[in-house]
């Protein structure tokens, strides 16, 4: 007996169906294994450009910042610690980076199509999960050779990875629905995020910053996920309880944030896109 769909306006809060998205979960799962294979398709080092760019970004940031600057690690080697924070870098920009576009790249599909739309750019996790998830073998690597174990805080690292995500593809979710009608976006996105890198504690030490603009940092959430990244993997200071309950509120109010934005402009992306 073929099941009946019944389409319902939009309530207050216009947040997809949690049904619809379960049973649509096998075009999330496709979207995400399409981008990664067309990300590496007919390229000399495949996968291997995963470990290579965090690699090469990590040596040049040992360089100048740790060699050149001779700025503090908080007692770990500039290379570890620079990668670490390369590690939460490339999960939060590769999703954004991903997603943003996503719409303008499948626009045949979103225009032709009915499915929920806001999969295709959640779809972007997956694809950047494998290539973190691969750099995260060589970051084991890294503390296995430098004998750095940071004991019971390695088991919050779940907690971090999915406050990055949601952080992220909240930023993704709102970028790619403001593509769809802004061009502009594009040009926006990655000049922000190269911004927000110099901007964030990544490639040095947060001890490094002085008081005088210490508040600046204070208040980049990359800065809380950033300190409990490296909290996590290096052992070193755990962050502030206001930090992490900051964090929280913050990713998770980013994410609902984005889905609202995406969710109101839904209905025109046919139209304009």
């Amino acid at each position: 007996m073929p099941r009946t769909i019944v389409i319902n306006p939009p309530g207050r809060l216009p947040l997809p169906s949690r049904r619809e998205l379960w049973e649509a979960r096998e075009v999330l799962w496709r979207f995400g294994v399409r981008d990664l294979k067309l990300r590496y398709r007919q390229t000399a080092l495949g996968v291997g450009w995963v470990v290579l760019q965090p690699l090469l970004s990590a040596g040049i940031f040992s360089i100048v910042f740790g060699g050149i600057a001779s700025l503090p690690s908080d007692g770990v080697p500039y290379f570890v610690f620079s990668f670490a924070g390369m590690l939460c870098w490339t999960l939060f920009s590769g999703i954004i980076n991903r997603a943003s576009p996503s719409l303008v790249s499948n626009q045949a599909l979103v225009s032709k199509v009915f499915f929920p739309r806001v999969l295709v750019p959640l779809s972007s996790v997956i694809s950047v999960a494998v290539d973190v998830a691969v750099a995260g073998v060589l970051m084991a690597g890294m503390l296995a050779v430098t004998g750095i174990w940071p004991g019971w805080p390695l088991l919050a690292l779940p907690f971090w990875l999915l406050l990055v995500v949601l952080l992220a593809s909240g930023v993704g979710l709102a970028a790619s629905a403001l593509m769809v009608t802004y061009r502009d976006i594009q040009y926006i996105v990655p000049f922000a995020l190269q911004t927000l890198l110099y901007a964030s504690p990544l490639a040095y030490s947060l001890s490094a910053v002085g008081d005088d603009i210490r508040w600046l940092f204070d208040l980049n959430p990359l800065t809380w996920l950033l300190e409990g990244f490296r909290w996590s993997l290096l052992g070193l200071a755990q962050p502030a309880p206001w930090q992490i309950v900051a964090a929280v509120v913050t990713s998770v109010g980013v994410f609902i944030g984005g889905m609202l934005v995406f969710s109101k402009m839904e209905r025109g992306f046919a139209d304009v896109i």
